[in-house]
């Protein structure tokens, strides 16, 4: 393992990948704590590895480690932790001295007694820049690293076979209905580049071979584009995004066509972009699934989310997933899966057992978000506000916009608003899995400008005050944020023992009251 001596750090740290690889036993803090990191931004730590024994020279170290994600180390010794043990540190000689529990005296060596490397500073690399001395950018890449393999993988090597490219009639067919006096679409094919070309001539080929599409005779063709994948390669696309094994009605197949520089073609399969396409998917995988749906499997279109508490059911669930698949005569790409993973991208987030965050890839999208122009966007942008602490607050300038009988303007404070709520998505808080048969705390409040829902963190939750709701009273203002509350999360707290916590005192005579405005 690799340790960084760190007395800049208060406290002592693990690698939070490290723990879940070795199965380390890890238990919840008491209270949620804000860690600062070297580039400024913050986490929440709330799970610590206790009496986690460090061996040096033989000798143990009993520590309590917190969870903190980070790669470049496996240990980050901190202040509290060299104060402990008396640390003596000379660099010079490379030598580093602790003191035992019993008051003995361990003395730790480098074997490595050369000097480091020649250094210098970002400030005096760029004066070196700006006086033309020559400098030159490294991009290093591990050449190393093998491609994964089926028969690598436990469980899915046992249903190799899944990737099979022959089409099956299902018990949901797709179909496609038309207006009364819709008249056939038909549009010319867009140009493309040469290697474009080349492409769509290959890919036209594979689909032709897999019984995916036919050529056709069809009076209805859509155009065809090529669009770039994340691995590099080139995905065809007429509308849509990607394609899938669901079956076409015969009679509806020829509405499937779609024209090319190289011929007339129409799918046998259900097309992804068409209006009802993902709904009609949706409803196939969620009948199939249907016994294991929130057991552990979590379904989303074609994204399947398999979920356990351990390795030993992973692999019992993992099985089930593969068996239902081959016999519904359903198959998986291989290339696009993922197994055995502690943490997954799943709907823009990092999701593990101890934690929900924003994923990082996602971040300078974000941040390069163009303004809002037009209220769609905003509705969709909407849709953060459970991640954001005092969402609504901030998105004040905003609110109005979706406001009936208001002309959409974006002025600059609605700019400031919007900057403010990116900035904020980028650093939000890291929330945790809700857990049934575990108490929930709600920590209400209310202020003049909306009603707001704090805790350790599940969700967040605010939004505007209504009109008439400024003219309540202190208490029935209050209670407002506390029924709030209890609305929007009734679905976490239903059934549930639930403590309510308000900062206003004449809540707890609400008993006593005879009338209320609510």
């Amino acid at each position: 393992m690799i340790a960084l001596i760190d007395p800049g750090s208060t406290h002592l740290y693990i690698c939070m990948n490290l723990v879940f690889n070795k199965t380390f036993p890890v238990e919840s803090t008491e209270f949620v704590i804000k860690v600062l990191n070297p580039l400024g931004k913050s986490v929440l730590i709330d799970k610590v590895c206790k009496n986690c024994p460090l061996m040096f020279q033989n000798i143990c170290f009993p520590s309590d480690l917190m969870l903190l994600p980070f790669d470049e180390f496996d240990i980050i010794l901190g202040m509290d932790w060299l104060t402990l043990h008396d640390a003596v540190v000379n660099c010079k000689r490379k030598i580093i001295d602790l003191r035992c529990l019993d008051g003995e005296i361990v003395r730790i060596e480098s074997n490595d007694l050369n000097g480091l490397p020649t250094v210098i500073s970002v400030l005096k690399a760029q004066s070196y820049v700006k006086k033309g001395y020559e400098s030159y950018f490294a991009y290093v890449i591990d050449l190393k690293v093998s491609e994964k393999k089926v028969e690598s993988m436990p469980v899915v090597c046992e249903f190799s076979d899944n990737c099979r490219d022959c089409l099956f009639i299902r018990e949901v067919e797709f179909g496609i209905d038309l207006l009364p006096g819709m008249t056939p679409i038909s549009v010319a094919p867009y140009r493309m580049a040469p290697t474009e070309l080349k492409e769509l001539k290959s890919q036209l080929q594979e689909l032709t071979d897999r019984g995916f599409a036919r050529p056709s005779f069809s009076p209805w063709g859509a155009s065809v584009l090529l669009v770039k994948k994340k691995d590099g390669t080139m995905r065809m696309c007429i509308d849509y995004r990607q394609l899938n094994k669901l079956r076409v009605k015969d009679s509806d197949i020829p509405k499937t066509a779609f024209r090319t520089r190289y011929g007339h073609y129409e799918f046998l399969v259900m097309p992804f972009g068409l209006t009802n396409a993902p709904a009609i998917f949706m409803d196939l995988m969620n009948r199939i699934f249907r016994p294991y749906l929130d057991r552990f499997v979590v379904v989303f279109i074609d994204d399947i989310l398999i979920y356990s508490r351990g390795e030993t059911k992973h692999a019992e669930h993992l099985r089930i997933v593969f068996q239902t698949l081959r016999e519904k005569k359903l198959y998986s790409k291989f290339s696009k899966c993922e197994f055995w993973l502690h943490e997954v991208s799943f709907l823009g987030r990092i999701v593990s057992a101890f934690r929900i965050q924003v994923d990082p890839s996602k971040i300078s999208v974000i941040l390069d978000w163009k303004p809002l122009r037009n209220v769609s966007k905003v509705i969709v942008f909407w849709d953060l506000w459970v991640i954001i602490e005092g969402f609504s607050m901030v998105a004040t300038p905003l609110t109005r916009l979706l406001q009936k009988d208001v002309k959409y303007e974006w002025s600059d404070k609605c700019q400031k608003s919007f900057d403010q709520l990116k900035a904020l998505l980028t650093e939000a808080l890291v929330l945790i899995q809700s857990e049934s048969g575990k108490e929930f705390v709600i920590y209400s409040d209310a202020s003049l400008n909306g009603l707001g829902c704090e805790g350790k963190v599940i969700a967040y939750a605010s939004r505007q005050l209504k009109p008439y709701e400024k003219n309540y009273p202190t208490h029935d203002f209050e209670l407002a944020a506390i029924v709030f509350a209890l609305k929007i999360w009734h679905h976490y707290l239903f059934g549930e023992k639930c403590h309510m916590f308000s900062d206003h005192k004449s809540l707890k005579y609400l008993m006593t009251q005879k009338d209320l405005n609510l």
